[in-house]
């Protein structure tokens, strides 16, 4: 995969030096590139207990993003998913120890606990006073005797550098960082490998399937699981971790992005984690956010830690740290009142059979085209008119029982208000635009036909979109207009009016008008075909 990357053997600089140039003078680095890479706050004095922690690259904003007050005193970064040295270790805990000591905050490797733990007696041997806690929080192995160190640290790094950033001594420290530890307990899930700058991407995970338990080095996870929708992915490690929680004992919880999960998805995330089987264990939140990344890895994991009052102000405590999102106490989904004169007036409920029979006919062909129209829109647009036309289907399947079928004036206006609520983007507001047009028309005693071709002007006089244009108008208008010839004549005219917008070189409305004209080249407008599968569909059955 292409990664905006230049030479992988500079990536790590590269990105260290970005981030302390793009820090507003908080950060520094220690001199002796490549082979020490230390990022450590500016203007430090020593005055306090140094916390020290870092390892393999690749997590970032782990470790150097949470360098600064109230969390890191200096990260040390290795190599992609690789330990630093002895040496960078030891540069980076001299370079920030004075005699108030130094604590140094280790995930669970083999590389990590024994190049920092070899730093830490070197460092010892000089007279310095450094502790060490290793962070070992994943549950995924729970047999294993050298459990793993994932996102959970961040709970380390927070509430021993909030007490460091007090004033409080070494002992005191490490005391609480080695509690937060015992009580941390983390798993993950992710839908796809991540993957290492100039190496290939590793496909071992089957389309349909996740991982569970897996690390953030790459490393395979315990088992691969079937994989469905977001509830299920989240209800699966919810249980993993109700094993290992209390009942009656409140947590905050720390959903944290592996890297590649977009902000929309670990919304989703966010809401299933405050409905899942834990729901009634946690108190707060931290997150979502990418926090302890495996690159660009599709997946999320959580963390629990059951903290105290006294930790809950430590989680509390502000940083000026950007990769630090902050704490946030659970609480349920508040709403408003619409305004006066925004609640829709929804017209009688009446059933009309052959009415119904219709409606639900070409819902359920929109949404059997779903697939088709998304791929067609991937080529052209942003790969969603399929979802929005099949969502707007479904939705108005489940309002059938609320619809005026038996007064065809009325029902128009009634799909037209429907859609306007459940259809998104300009092509809903569109078509309610078209069916409220198409109700008044008909309230005015026009026929069907004239109601529609009503709707149609309407549409076009708003919208601003002409046959031409590479828009659905493209086979809507010439539909329309052979309708009183029956429906296989307007399904023919549907058919030509949206292959013809193959040929159209540029789109002068909608999203595809941004698009060059390579990528519109040979391919049909999606809104366009759309309208042409469900005249032939109707005209066919």
């Amino acid at each position: 995969m292409t990664q905006f990357i230049n030479r992988k053997e500079d990536i790590v600089q590269e990105a260290i030096d970005g981030l302390i140039a793009t820090s507003g003078g908080r950060l520094v680095r220690l001199d002796g590139y490549p082979h020490i890479r230390v990022v450590m706050r500016a203007g430090w004095d020593r005055s306090r207990v140094a916390l020290v922690s870092g390892g393999g690259s690749g997590h970032e904003p782990a470790h150097a993003g949470f360098v600064g007050e109230g969390m890191l005193t200096a990260a040390v970064c290795g190599d992609v998913f690789a330990s630093p040295s002895v040496d960078a270790v030891l540069a980076g805990i001299m370079a920030v120890t004075g005699e108030a000591g130094c604590l140094l905050i280790v995930k669970n490797y083999t590389g990590d606990r024994l190049n920092y733990g070899l730093a830490a007696e070197r460092a010892r041997a000089f007279g310095l006073k450094v502790e060490m806690v290793i962070v070992d929080d994943d549950i995924a192995l729970p047999d294993l005797p050298q459990a793993r160190g994932v996102a959970g640290t961040l709970f380390v790094h927070k509430i021993a550098g909030a007490l460091a950033e007090q004033g409080a001594p070494l002992h005191e420290v490490a005391a609480a960082a080695a509690r937060v530890v015992t009580g941390t307990h983390s798993i993950g899930m992710s839908l796809d490998t991540c993957t290492v700058p100039g190496a290939p991407r590793e496909e071992r995970i089957a389309p349909g399937k996740a991982e569970l338990g897996l690390g953030i080095h790459g490393e395979a996870g315990v088992e691969q699981v079937a994989y469905t929708d977001a509830r299920s992915a989240m209800h699966m490690v919810a249980e993993k971790l109700a094993t290992f929680t209390a009942p009656d004992v409140r947590h905050v919880a720390l959903l944290n992005n592996l890297g590649g999960a977009s902000v929309l998805e670990m919304a989703v995330l966010a809401h299933e984690l405050v409905q899942s089987p834990l729901a009634g264990r946690l108190s707060h939140v931290v997150g979502p956010a990418a926090m302890m990344t495996s690159l660009d890895m599709r997946g999320f994991s959580v963390s629990l830690f059951p903290a105290d009052a006294a930790d809950l102000a430590a989680l509390h405590r502000a940083v000026p740290l950007a990769a630090w999102p902050g704490m946030a106490e659970i609480a349920p989904v508040g709403t408003v009142e619409l305004p006066d004169g925004l609640r829709p007036i929804r017209p009688l409920a009446s059933d009309h059979g052959a009415t119904r029979a219709f409606l639900t006919q070409c819902c359920e062909i929109l949404i059997a085209a779903e697939t088709d129209l998304n791929a067609l829109d991937a080529k052209t647009g942003d790969g969603d008119t399929g979802s929005t036309l099949a969502s707007a289907a479904r939705a108005l399947i489940a309002a059938m029982d609320r619809l005026p079928l038996s007064d065809h004036t009325q029902l128009y206006r009634a799909i037209g208000q429907e859609l306007s609520e459940t259809m998104g983007g300009s092509s809903g507001v569109l078509l309610a635009i078209f069916f409220a047009a198409a109700g008044d028309a008909a309230s005015s005693g026009q026929s069907m036909g004239e109601a529609l071709e009503a709707g149609l002007a309407r549409m076009q006089e708003i919208g601003g979109a002409r046959p031409g244009d590479r828009t659905m108008i493209d086979a809507l208008h010439p539909a329309l207009a052979a309708l009183p010839q029956g429906l296989a004549a307007a399904a023919q005219a549907a058919r030509e009016g949206a292959d013809k917008t193959a040929a159209m070189e540029r789109a002068r409305a909608g999203r595809a008008a941004y698009i060059n004209i390579e990528q519109l080249r040979g391919h049909v407008d999606p809104g366009a075909e759309a309208v042409a599968r469900l005249f032939e569909a109707l005209s066919d059955r």
